[in-house]
């Protein structure tokens, strides 16, 4: 899915390690939670012989299709050559059945590879002292009523499906996350419209944050009208004026309660962060109410779907989803910090 911020590009590296020469706390958090040689090293150790394994069953699993659907056709074309067709026809029954089965095999290895890796991932990140218990539920989600607080996309969803859900703690931080897809009725037309799909995050901080903040990307406002709605409802307004990161205004706009410190709340490294990760990934949006943090990472890609066709031994592939969990962790981290 979605974020790779150490990675070949130098003026990646460069952008990088300028916003967080500028921080101590959140160069800390960097440090504790992305670890790019180290993961590779796992990757190499843990992680690729799985994949080897997995993919080397995946080829089993396509042979014995292959040879049976050939032995088949080999078996049905004799007997049929000899005006036996009644007999080739019933000759076949067992190998449909046997392929069949091997069909179902597929589709259980197609389920079982994501959670697999996904569960090696987390045993990496788990090790970290900054790490409580992490739980991975497969075919888990947010809740939805969580998902209508975050006031970030202010819709009734028609369709609300999710996977990948895990939960645990980050320092004093309790986090839940998963793979969204949310669609609503269209307003014009008779069809379903995407309103979001990728990461969404929930955290809950130790010490609840005084008001309540709102950012938005600018080219998604025509359609977050009912989430600004809400928003202003409840005393919310306009905070552009009191973020001085000119750049990061030209693609967010700001909301707060009249009692947020804005400029406290979102320090400059953070909106540099957020903005570097914008590039690799998706749209990122934010909302705090209290102790909430809501945040969604627009990703479009399914990450870690196994190919049936080709190999899955692939560094990218795994690294793909332990970003998507980096990014988010990171933002949850750093605004709890900052506030």
């Amino acid at each position: 899915m979605i974020y790779g911020l150490i990675n070949n590009e130098q003026s990646s590296i460069n952008n990088l390690f300028s916003f967080l020469r500028s921080s101590a706390i959140l160069a800390e958090i960097f440090i504790a939670l992305h670890n790019p040689d180290k993961f590779r090293i796992f990757y190499n150790q843990t992680i690729h012989p799985e994949l080897m394994r997995l993919d080397k069953q995946r080829r089993r699993m396509l042979r014995r299709i292959f040879l049976s659907l050939l032995l088949m056709v080999g078996v049905a074309t004799l007997l049929y050559s000899v005006q036996i067709l009644m007999v080739a026809l019933i000759s076949a029954i067992p190998f449909v059945i046997y392929i069949y089965n091997q069909f179902k095999l597929i589709n259980k290895f197609k389920a079982d590879f994501k959670p697999r890796v996904v569960e090696l991932i987390l045993d990496f990140i788990d090790d970290d002292l900054l790490f409580g218990d992490l739980k991975y539920k497969a075919k888990g989600k947010i809740s939805i009523d969580r998902f209508l607080r975050s006031n970030i996309f202010g819709v009734r969803p028609a369709v609300y499906q999710g996977e990948d859900y895990i939960e645990g703690r980050i320092g004093d931080v309790e986090f839940e996350m998963c793979e969204l897809l949310v669609e609503e009725f269209s307003r014009v037309r008779k069809r379903l419209d995407l309103v979001f799909r990728g990461i969404f995050v929930r955290a809950k901080f130790f010490y609840p944050l005084n008001g309540a903040l709102l950012v938005l990307p600018r080219a998604t406002l025509p359609q977050r009208s009912e989430a600004l709605k809400s928003f202003i409802r409840y005393n919310g307004q306009v905070m552009d004026p009191f973020v001085r990161h000119k750049k990061f205004l030209e693609t967010y706009t700001v909301y707060g309660s009249m009692n947020t410190k804005v400029g406290e709340l979102l320090p400059e490294e953070l909106m540099d962060f957020i903005l570097a990760s914008k590039e690799k990934t998706g749209e990122i949006q934010l909302s705090i109410f209290n102790e909430n943090c809501y945040i969604a990472i627009t990703n479009e890609k399914d990450i870690l779907e196994p190919k049936i066709f080709q190999s899955n031994v692939s560094f990218e592939l795994v690294r793909e989803f332990y970003d998507d969990i980096y990014a988010a962790l990171f933002i949850v981290t750093a605004l709890d910090k900052a506030h």
